[in-house]
């Protein structure tokens, strides 16, 4: 038989089964009625055999076939390192228990179908239902990032993902000069069974697990994220010219002889944004100046397709992969001081009142007076530094400006609802080997906050007016909040005596605002501005203009970045096409075809750096903390669960205290009030409530760490041990 009169044969027999008046039989009764000829019943078996193992059918003990007991669903699954796992059941938010011997040759991550085995469980999970994985419809991975481990005959990878739980066998061809000890890249070639291990090839030897630095790189190939450059873009860039001529600038508004800077961090290579800016009687003429990329990464060329495919760069603490190569980024798109540089510029007249009153997107050629970084511009405005102030003597008008201005925009932008998330994130210092060495707060001034500004404003202004010119484009929306969290954040806050206003269960973000400005200066600033944070939905990118619910904007979009971001690319494109000859009906088509592809994989690809950045400042982070076992530290409780609640010291880092490490009492989680509150005792444990704790334990492999409660921790008892 074919394959595909084979599945069609298959479909008949559950048909057949699910009929009202089906009455169960045996293989040869169910041959004889489906005309099964002699020759083929074999195959007939194998059909039934099948669908048994598949779940959509089932079988008795006394052989007759039947239709299937239970239920077959589709999910993703989720792996726990114990070897169990849950399936994420898709539209709905149920989790389906898979017991370790049903787990079958499925890995976390990988869509499932599955069958339900119990409508509830005895077994102490509550009522979750209980099933087996049956077969794994989409792999996640097809690679494995892990150590090298060599025996007489044979190797084998132990994954970096604790959630891969067996380690990968490789024949001793498929070793390819790994030794001991070396991180690797291995393909999957066989993904085992329940008994069986997966087997594979090491398909790259990434370096020792001991060099400085590979800690960081595991996870980013463990992301899928390449660090080298296909050859057809590398050979696309040889054609690409180190500096502009007369012949590119033909055309374009000439805006070299304006006062113009870039204001950056120190490190920063890759200057995708400049400012010229000036007042003429009550109003403002400002000039967001962007790198011209799209002139060099044109449509559909290698360049395109592979910073479509890394969606943004990502940024892992001691490197960053970037979206587009060096040459570009570095190079002729980076608007470096001195440099004649290829701009888009949307220019703008602002009256006193902070409203853009006129705007004009210009394909343009500048030439950058100064790269400023926030921190000496942060000296001149801030800290009134006379040096600073005397070496940038001729720009110091033009830095007073734009502070008047930022001002300005950000008071309009707050009277309307936006919410300023002005909190520390977390810098972490490595030495030379990449070993963290110090965890500080990011500074965010004077200098930041008007670039972010004058950023915002130019986002608005362009998303605006495409979106009056219903033209396809690419916006940044967010969602309003979900209920339940902003519910559960609400209960959060109450600990510290804040309180939020619902109407009809929806928020206003100028609602969150409010909070922000009462927290502003106290010691609990940045820990309930990271959880109103984490309470709100992820934004992401769309076709459609549905506003931005945190900047309380109903026009945006991301324009201001297209080194680093490909929709700020994909957007520049449509602007410059548009303004140079308008978007033919043809070309609209185009748009509208391409578009709705191009926001999901960016979103994807956001998700997945994001995700990376995370894990990266997770490693560093319990790395940091090992060095730290023994000591007290002041922390305030930022989640609670049944199994233990989470507390977050003063500098970003968070750990676990497991309920059983509470020992003075048996305590009992309360979903209401977010708390765990003791038996016998009653004594509550709360969100944003104020303890000190122990580092007791910190595994960087996984990278977890726990507390104890000051004085109940193994290492005091180690220490008075020693004392004696």
């Amino acid at each position: 038989m074919e394959e595909k009169t084979r599945e069609q044969r298959k479909h008949i027999i559950v048909e057949l089964m699910n009929h009202p008046n089906y009455v169960p039989m045996k293989q040869k009764e169910l041959a004889i009625i489906m005309q099964v000829p002699k020759s083929s019943r074999q195959e007939f078996k194998q059909m039934l055999d099948e669908l048994v193992e598949e779940g959509k059918i089932s079988v008795s003990s006394r052989k007759k076939y039947t239709k299937s007991k239970f239920p077959v669903i589709i999910g993703t699954f989720q792996a726990n390192i114990k070897g169990f796992g849950f399936v994420s059941l898709e539209d709905t938010k149920e989790d389906v228990f898979i017991a370790s011997e049903y787990v079958e040759d499925a890995l976390d991550g990988d869509r499932v179908q599955i069958a339900l085995l119990s409508d509830n469980d005895d077994s102490g999970r509550g009522n979750k239902r209980e099933g087996k994985i049956i077969r794994v419809l989409e792999r996640r991975f097809t690679e494995v990032v892990g150590t090298f481990q060599r025996n007489k005959n044979f190797g084998f990878v132990i994954p970096d993902n604790p959630r891969i739980t067996k380690d990968i066998f490789i024949a001793l061809e498929n070793i390819n000069g790994a030794v001991n000890g070396h991180k690797v890249v291995a393909e999957i070639l066989n993904y085992g069974s329940q008994k069986k291990k997966p087997e594979g090839r090491i398909k790259e030897i990434l370096g020792h697990r001991n060099d400085p630095g590979m800690d960081i790189l595991s996870i980013a190939k463990a992301y899928g994220m390449e660090t080298e450059f296909p050859q057809e873009v590398v050979r696309q860039l040889a054609n690409i010219p180190e500096v502009i001529n007369g012949k590119e600038i033909a055309g374009r508004l000439d805006l070299r002889e304006w006062q113009t800077v870039t204001i950056d961090g120190e490190d920063a290579k890759d200057l995708d944004d400049a400012i010229t800016l000036k007042k003429e009687g009550s109003h403002y003429y400002l000039g967001v100046h962007i790198a011209d990329v799209s002139h060099y990464v044109t449509e559909r060329s290698p360049l395109d397709r592979e910073a479509l495919k890394r969606g943004t760069s990502v940024y892992l603490i001691d490197r960053v992969i970037p979206m587009l190569p060096p040459k570009l980024s570095n190079g002729i798109c980076s608007l470096n001081e001195g440099c004649d540089r290829l701009a888009l510029s949307c220019l703008m007249e602002i009256d006193e009142r902070g409203v853009v009153v006129g705007h004009r997107i210009a394909e343009t050629v500048i030439c950058v007076d100064r790269r400023m970084t926030y921190t000496a511009v942060k000296k001149i405005l801030t800290d009134q530094d006379e040096q600073q102030i005397q070496q940038y003597q001729s720009f110091v008008p033009m830095f007073q400006l734009m502070e008047e201005l930022s001002k300005l925009l950000r008071k309009r932008r707050f009277a309307r609802g936006a919410i300023d998330f002005d909190f520390p994130e977390a810098k972490i210092l490595l030495d030379e080997k990449g070993i963290p060495v110090k965890i500080i707060p990011y500074e965010r001034n004077v200098a930041t906050k008007i670039i972010e500004d004058f950023m915002l404003l130019a986002n608005e202004t362009i998303a605006e007016s495409y979106f009056w010119q219903e033209i396809p484009f690419v916006y940044r929306v967010h969602e309003n909040p979900d209920e339940e969290k902003m519910n559960k954040f609400g209960t959060f806050i109450n600990n510290f005596g804040y309180s939020l206003h619902f109407s009809n269960g929806v928020i206003h973000p100028k609602e969150l605002q409010k909070l922000l400005d009462k927290i502003e200066g106290t010691a609990s600033e940045a820990l309930i501005s990271r959880l109103m944070l984490r309470s709100m939905k992820q934004a992401k990118y769309s076709t459609e203009s549905s506003g931005h619910f945190g900047l309380s904007a109903p026009y945006y979009c991301h324009f201001t970045s297209p080194i680093r971001r490909y929709p700020d690319l994909q957007i520049h494109r449509i602007i410059k096409e548009n303004i140079r000859k308008g978007i033919s009906p043809r070309r609209m088509k185009h748009y509208e075809e391409i578009l709705p592809e191009v926001a999901a994989q960016s979103s994807h690809m956001e998700r997945r750096a994001a995700d990376a950045e995370r894990e990266v400042e997770k490693l560093k982070k319990a790395q940091y903390m090992s060095k730290h076992l023994g000591e007290v530290f002041d922390g305030v409780i930022s989640g609670v669960t049944k199994y233990g609640i989470y507390v977050e010291l003063e500098n970003t880092v968070e750990g676990l205290i497991h309920v059983t490490d509470l020992i003075d009492d048996y305590y009992i989680f309360d979903e209401n009030s977010y708390s765990l509150i003791g038996e016998t005792t009653k004594k509550v444990y709360k969100l944003g409530q104020k303890i000190r704790v122990e580092v007791e334990t910190v595994d960087p492999v996984l990278k977890t760490i726990q507390f104890v409660l000051e004085g109940e921790s193994s290492h005091s008892e180690i220490k008075e041990l020693e004392e004696i």
